[in-house]
C-alpha cells in the first residue's frame, strides 16, 4: 500500500514537473524575447492599420506574446493584439526582417461585454 502511495506521488509530481517545464519552454517569452515584443508593439503603433483602427474604435489595451508552438521561425510565433471595445485585432510581421507589422485577422474582445479592468474613466 505504502509503495502504491509513493509510485502515485511521484507519477503527479512527475506530471506537474513536465507540465511546468513545457509551459516555461513554449508559452513564457525570455529576456530577448520581451525586448522583441515590446518593439513589435512600437511598429504596431505605428503601422497604418493600427492608425485606421484607432481612428475607427476605441483602443483599450495592446499585447505582446509569444505563441512557440504555433511553429516557424523567427519572428513568425510573435503576435501582438490590439484589443477594442468591439474586437481584438492580431498584428503580426509583415516581412521576415519585421521591418513593419500588419493586421492579419481579428476575434472576439472581452471588452464588447466587459468594462476595462482599470478604473480609469468610460
Amino acid at each position: 500500500m505504502k509503495n502504491k502511495l509513493l509510485i502515485g506521488l511521484l507519477i503527479v509530481s512527475l506530471a506537474i514537473n513536465l507540465f511546468l517545464l513545457a509551459d516555461w519552454l513554449l508559452f513564457q517569452p525570455t529576456e530577448e524575447e520581451e525586448i522583441v515584443l515590446s518593439e513589435m508593439v512600437q511598429k504596431t503603433v505605428e503601422s497604418p492599420d493600427y492608425q485606421t483602427i484607432s481612428s475607427n474604435e476605441k483602443i483599450i489595451a495592446i499585447n505582446g506574446f509569444v505563441e512557440k508552438s504555433k511553429g516557424g521561425a523567427f519572428p513568425y510565433y510573435f503576435t501582438v493584439n490590439v484589443y477594442t471595445d468591439t474586437q481584438t485585432h492580431t498584428f503580426d510581421c509583415a516581412d521576415t526582417d519585421c521591418s513593419a507589422m500588419k493586421r492579419m485577422g481579428t476575434m472576439y474582445s472581452i471588452y464588447q461585454e466587459e468594462d476595462p479592468r482599470l478604473p480609469f474613466d468610460h
